[in-house]
C-alpha cells in the first residue's frame, strides 16, 4: 500500500468538495435504496445496507432520508429502479480511472460520462481496460486525536481483529482488510471503543502514474465534472501528483 497517501491527498481534497450535501445525500440514498432492494431492508441482516447506512450516517445524513431510501426500495413507497454500472478508461497522461455509477438511464449516463472524458483529454475503453489494476480492499481510518492508545497496542487489537495491514501517519491510523472479513473486523474494533473517520470498501491502486501540472489540472477537471453528475457514486483513479502542484491547482 506504499504511496497510498498520494491517493488519500486526492480523497482529502473531493471530500471538501462534498459539502455540496443535498447532492452527497441524494447518492448515498441512491446506494441505500439499491443495497435494500438487493438484500433486504434490515441492516443487520444485510451487510451492503449496513454499510452503506454506515456511510450516510458518518456524514450526517438525517435518518429520515435513510429511513426513506429504505422503504423505496422494500416497496412501502413508490421509487425508480436503478442499475449498477463501472466504466474504465483513462484520463490525460494516461492515467487509469474508474467511475462507479447507479443510474435510471444507462443511455444518458453513458453519454454523459464519455462528453466528461473526450472532453479532458482522456478516452473511455472497455470494460476491464484498467481495473486489474486495482485491488478492492476494506478500509477503515481511525483518528490519532480521538483515541489514547500506542501504536503497538494497536496493532495488536488490528491482527487480532482479522485485518490485513495497518499504517500510520501523524493524524491516523490506517487499516487495510479483505473485503469479506471488512465488518467483522469493524465490529470487533468497535466493540474495543474505537471510531472511525472512514469506514468503506474501496479500490486501490497497484501503482501511480506520474502527471505534469497541466495534465494534473486536466485529471482534476476530469474528476470534477463527474462527481457533479448526480449519477456518479465513487471515481477511483491512480493519478500521481506533486503535493506543491495540487496545492497551487486546489
Amino acid at each position: 500500500m506504499a504511496g497510498h497517501s498520494k491517493w488519500k491527498n486526492i480523497q482529502r481534497r473531493k471530500n471538501a468538495q462534498d459539502a455540496k450535501r443535498g447532492k452527497v445525500f441524494m447518492k448515498m440514498a441512491r446506494e441505500i435504496f439499491v443495497a435494500a432492494k438487493e438484500g433486504g431492508g434490515d441492516p443487520e441482516m444485510n451487510p451492503s445496507l449496513r454499510l452503506a447506512v454506515d456511510k450516510a450516517k458518518a456524514s450526517n445524513m438525517p435518518n429520515e432520508n435513510i429511513d426513506r431510501a429504505i422503504k423505496k426500495a422494500t416497496g412501502d413507497l413508490d421509487g425508480v429502479s436503478y442499475e449498477e454500472m463501472t466504466y474504465e478508461g483513462y484520463g490525460p497522461g494516461g492515467a487509469a480511472v474508474m467511475v462507479k455509477v447507479l443510474t435510471d438511464n444507462k443511455n444518458r449516463t453513458a453519454a454523459e460520462v464519455r462528453h466528461a472524458f473526450n472532453k479532458n483529454d482522456g478516452n473511455l475503453g472497455e470494460n476491464g481496460c484498467v481495473s486489474y489494476m486495482f485491488d478492492r480492499k476494506g478500509y477503515l481510518v481511525i483518528e490519532r486525536s480521538a483515541h489514547d492508545v500506542e501504536e503497538d497496542d494497536l496493532m495488536l487489537e488490528v491482527i487480532e481483529a482479522g485485518a490485513e495491514e495497518m499504517e500510520t501517519n501523524e493524524e491516523t491510523f490506517e487499516i487495510y482488510t479483505e473485503p469479506e472479513s471488512f465488518s467483522e473486523v469493524k465490529k470487533k474494533l468497535e466493540q474495543s471503543g474505537y471510531t472511525f473517520e472512514t469506514a468503506e470498501i474501496s479500490m486501490f491502486p497497484q501503482t501511480y502514474t506520474p502527471l505534469g501540472e497541466k495534465e494534473t489540472e486536466k485529471m482534476l477537471n476530469l474528476i470534477d465534472t463527474l462527481e457533479d453528475n448526480d449519477d456518479v457514486q465513487d471515481i477511483y483513479h491512480n493519478l500521481e501528483a506533486d503535493e506543491e502542484v495540487l496545492e497551487k491547482l486546489t
